[in-house]
């Protein structure tokens, strides 16, 4: 399966992309760069308002960034989310990696950092047959080591340096308030922060956004351009159920205490993982690295 290029805000260097096996510095992108362009990424889901968000953005002829959890306000292997991811990546929306339970990896170990890293990479494989190019980590909070990390794992940080306060209690007219400041300020393009898991974002913050910025003559587009490493096709189904995650006890911002996470393996399962990412094709090369096998 191709990915369609979509040319966006941010640079991105074609033969990085091309052979992601490659090392290179870590980079991390906080701002946008082409004049008049927009970026409105949500952060959390998958959730109930995915499709919602992802209609009003195609209805405008936008495109918008949502960088996504595996166990976070619902599991990613929830029949309804799995269908919600699906659907928004073939409307053309950015997906990325919001890893699996938003953990502020500040306080992991490398190897939990990995494996935080690996089970979102596995679910968008198994779900997509993609490997996201980006990632943002959890409260934008990060260091060398995790740079590293993932520029071993051939994936770039986004951040922003715009942010709505949708998940941090303020209201919509302050949330709005905040769009209405970035055009006052007369800012060439901006990179903003909503979360896909609020229903005055779905409801209320997503029209206005489209409307006002759209009005403006900003482009209102993906935060990236070649934002994948496509795999070709899906994992294969037949090497047993999707994992699952562990129930979650209620709903949460994404300032409280994470959840711990549990998703089970079978060895079949798993070596048809590993055989996958050995896989190589005349398009792209995938990035190498060491496994950390759940328990």
């Amino acid at each position: 399966m191709s990915i369609p290029l979509i040319l966006t805000s941010l640079l991105t260097t074609s033969a990085v992309l091309a052979f992601p096996n490659v090392r290179r510095a870590p980079q991390v992108y906080d701002a946008c760069i082409n004049a008049n362009d927009i970026a409105l990424t949500f952060d959390d889901g998958p959730y109930i308002y995915l499709r919602s968000i992802s209609d009003q953005f195609t209805a405008a002829g936008a495109k918008a960034t949502f960088y996504m959890n595996g166990n976070n306000w619902d599991c990613i292997y929830n029949a309804d989310r799995i269908s919600d991811v699906k659907y928004a990546y073939a409307a053309g929306h950015m997906i990325g990696s919001h890893t699996w339970s938003h953990a502020d990896l500040t306080t992991l170990s490398t190897a939990q950092i990995q494996d935080g890293m690996f089970r979102m990479e596995e679910a968008f494989s198994r779900i997509l047959g993609i490997k996201p190019a980006f990632m943002r980590p959890p409260f934008g909070s990060y260091n060398d080591n995790i740079q590293s990390i993932a520029a071993a794992r051939g994936q770039s940080l986004a951040l922003w340096d715009w942010d709505t306060g949708d998940a941090d209690g303020n209201t919509t007219a302050q949330s709005e308030a905040l769009y209405n400041d970035v055009i006052s300020a007369k800012v060439k393009n901006a990179l903003i922060l909503e979360h896909e898991t609020e229903e005055t974002t779905a409801n209320t913050l997503v029209p206005f956004a489209i409307k006002l910025f759209q009005g403006k003559g900003y482009n209102v587009i993906p935060t990236f351009g070649r934002y994948y490493f496509s795999l070709t096709i899906p994992l294969a189904r037949d090497d047993g159920p999707m994992p699952r995650c562990q129930p979650l006890p209620g709903h949460r911002s994404c300032t409280a205490t994470n959840r711990v996470l549990d998703v089970r393996w079978n060895t079949r399962s798993w070596r048809s993982l590993r055989r996958l990412h050995r896989m190589r094709n005349r398009h792209t090369r995938l990035l190498e690295y060491d496994h950390f096998r759940p328990d």
